[in-house]
């Protein structure tokens, strides 16, 4: 059972669903829908794992058009750290990343070594940041 389930917000679910499974491998699970026909949630499957994408209402925006807009988010999303974002363990990070980028993920940085193995971090186009890490096998340099 997984105890902790990111949760992302998104301004067009359905869009950020569809994006997220091209570009990053992620499978869908469930996707529900209000009494409009709008996407309200989806849940993403990856290795077993689920991360919940919702969308919290007519006010909210994502973290690309709320930069627009305050000088603030604009700072947060000029640093190459990832600010509230997710980190998803894959088997070759290369690869991995090599798919994003051909679906247009922004690749923040890397591939780089970490002290615990491998990392990419990458920008969805709504602007979420995710870390994508292969981790290093015990034994090895």
């Amino acid at each position: 059972m997984q105890r902790i389930v990111p949760v992302r917000s998104y301004e067009d679910v359905a869009a950020a669903a569809d994006w997220l499974q091209r570009a990053f491998g992620f499978a869908e699970g469930e996707r529900f829908t209000d009494d409009e026909g709008r996407v309200t949630h989806v849940n993403l499957e990856f290795d077993g794992n689920v991360v919940m994408l919702g969308w919290p209402g007519p006010d909210y925006l994502d973290p690309v058009r709320h930069a627009e807009r305050c000088d603030d988010a604009k700072r947060w999303l000029d640093t190459p750290y990832v600010v509230n974002g997710a980190l998803v363990y894959v088997d070759d990070v290369e690869a991995h990343c090599e798919r994003a980028r051909g679906a247009g993920a922004d690749i923040i940085r890397g591939p780089e070594d970490v002290l615990v193995g491998r990392l990419y971090t990458a920008a969805d186009p709504f602007g979420h940041r995710w870390m994508f890490m292969q981790a290093q096998l015990e034994g090895t340099p």
